[in-house]
């Protein structure tokens, strides 16, 4: 299929607001939607083109804007697997798609990145403690997505969310596809424990 095919299937071109929204900096108007932005998810792909997509949290702002063509944010403690790390090493590009609660619309964010250890830059993007590294995106799209995926899902209305009634906890999930011999408690213990003593 041509991407001439793919677009008379999917109704033609874009309109001019869709094809023109995208710029290529940090205007006031993303400053503004990232100041306020507790979560985003970190999109990248490996060598052989495999790709990974990644949650990262933190207090509002958390993710900060250096100037109009540069953002950046701290290493944060996760599981230590370094997908996200290793990819951007083999292929050092990234997508971000920042949410905000009860915001419908999300910010997209693409660009090159670089991975750093200067100590100043650490410092800015400190939460309480000095990341050993920090990401460092120089953009080169970034645009506002439109709110229908939002609106589909209901995202943002508790009213429409679904029961969770059957949803294995993620302790057995984990259990299950780990293999692991640990009796539920025990990983929910260790979960815990993570989740109290080493969020930050």
């Amino acid at each position: 299929m041509t991407i001439d095919e793919l677009r008379e299937l999917l109704g033609g071109e874009p309109s001019r607001t869709a094809r023109d929204k995208e710029i290529g900096r940090i205007d006031d108007n993303c400053r503004a939607f990232i100041a306020r932005s507790p979560f985003f998810v970190l999109s990248t792909a490996a060598g052989d083109g495999r790709c990974d997509a990644s949650p990262k949290g933190g207090p509002p702002g958390f993710v900060r804007v250096l100037d109009d063509r540069r953002l950046a944010f701290g290493e944060l403690p996760g599981n230590r697997r370094l997908d996200s790390f290793a990819n951007l090493l083999e292929r050092p590009f990234a997508a971000l798609l920042f949410l905000i609660p009860a915001v419908e619309e999300t910010l997209r964010v693409n660009g090159a990145v670089t991975l750093s250890r200067d100590p100043e830059l650490l410092e800015t993007v400190s939460l309480g403690r000095t990341p050993a590294l920090a990401v460092v995106v120089e953009v080169e799209q970034a645009f506002l997505h439109c709110a229908k995926a939002s609106k589909r899902s209901a995202l943002w209305q508790p009213d429409a969310w679904p029961a969770l009634d059957g949803l294995p906890a993620a302790a057995q999930i984990w259990r299950d596809h780990a293999a692991d011999t640990r009796t539920l408690a025990e990983i929910e213990a260790q979960l815990e424990e993570s989740y109290t003593q080493r969020l930050w």
